[in-house]
């Protein structure tokens, strides 16, 4: 039997994608997985912020689209990238097990700094994720934090050049990419909590393909999907995509869970954080519960200024 992966074709998802081929070839003698490249509309979009483009699934349509027309079997995604809600006749095969999720320092080599909080007042930091912008804001006001677009290796050459004088990136991308070693500093889910998902991959498949399924459910994670199911069921119940600055961070423990979340003003001057339990069994739960503290704590009145 051959799958058809559908990738993007950047450097992080070509080689994300291509661990998931390398897994399955090795847990599955005769099996043959093949790569297929696709561009997005988000990766289309390079000289324009993220929270000002847009819509729903700005990373994953087009690969959506060819696994319902039949031209791909599977799709590999970032899970921070893949909507909460998939569209109909598509279903999550498999979360493999978490990559860092937390977010990355990175600084240019030979900076003084070591830290967040050892910037020099009024230091530019780049960023594409309004959630990033908004809690470093909150943290450090004085700050100039300012968009960046481009590949990760883009985004170190200007960190380089002196474009920026700080980079906040996933750690989990440049650790899949052989780069942690430009990681300066994890920041603390507590000083910055990451996206819904982040550091998790998301192996998306036709509902009804019980073939692919089969091949693919080996890899699954059972603590990596819980965690990620109640990140998600917040996220999703608060309504955001990559455009809102929320983050949502779940640790498990034996079999409970603890989710951290975080919904701030996309300047920084407000933040509200919130925190909950539950049980690893009923993730969603959990997420529903801790989304109707957030936006009760103030995250609607936030969301409606957005």
């Amino acid at each position: 039997m051959t799958i058809r992966i559908a990738t993007r074709r950047s450097k992080l998802a070509l080689a994300q994608s291509g661990w998931i081929k390398e897994r399955l070839e090795a847990l599955h003698p005769g099996l043959t997985v093949e790569l297929r490249e696709y561009v997005t509309r988000g990766d289309q979009i390079q000289n324009v912020p993220l929270s000002e483009v847009g819509g729903k699934g700005l990373f994953t349509k087009e690969i959506e689209d060819a696994l319902l027309s039949g031209a791909a079997d599977l799709a590999v995604h970032s899970l921070k990238d893949l909507p909460s809600e998939l569209p109909a006749g598509l279903a999550l095969g498999a979360v493999p097990e978490r990559e860092d999720p937390r977010d990355a320092l990175v600084l240019p080599p030979g900076a003084g700094a070591e830290s967040l909080e050892q910037l020099p007042e009024g230091a530019r930091v780049g960023s594409s994720s309004l959630r990033r912008m908004a809690q470093v804001l909150a943290l450090r006001p004085d700050l100039r934090v300012e968009s960046v677009r481009g590949n990760v290796d883009t985004r170190l050459r200007k960190l380089d050049e002196g474009q920026y004088d700080a980079l906040i990136l996933a750690s989990a991308g440049l650790r899949r990419l052989g780069l942690g070693h430009r990681i300066s500093v994890a920041l603390p889910p507590q000083v910055c909590t990451p996206a819904p998902g982040q550091g998790a991959l998301g192996l998306e498949l036709r509902a009804n393909d019980e073939a692919t399924r089969a091949y693919v459910e080996a890899l699954n994670d059972a603590a990596a999907r819980a965690r990620v199911s109640a990140e998600r069921a917040l996220m999703d119940a608060v309504g955001g995509g990559c455009s809102i600055p929320l983050g949502a961070y779940a640790e498990l423990e034996e079999d409970r869970l603890e989710l951290l979340a975080v919904l701030a003003a996309p300047d920084g001057t407000r933040l509200i954080r919130e925190r909950g339990t539950g049980s690893a069994s009923d993730p969603i739960v959990l997420g529903r519960e801790v989304a109707e503290r957030l936006l009760a704590a103030g995250g609607r009145e936030v969301l409606e200024r957005l």
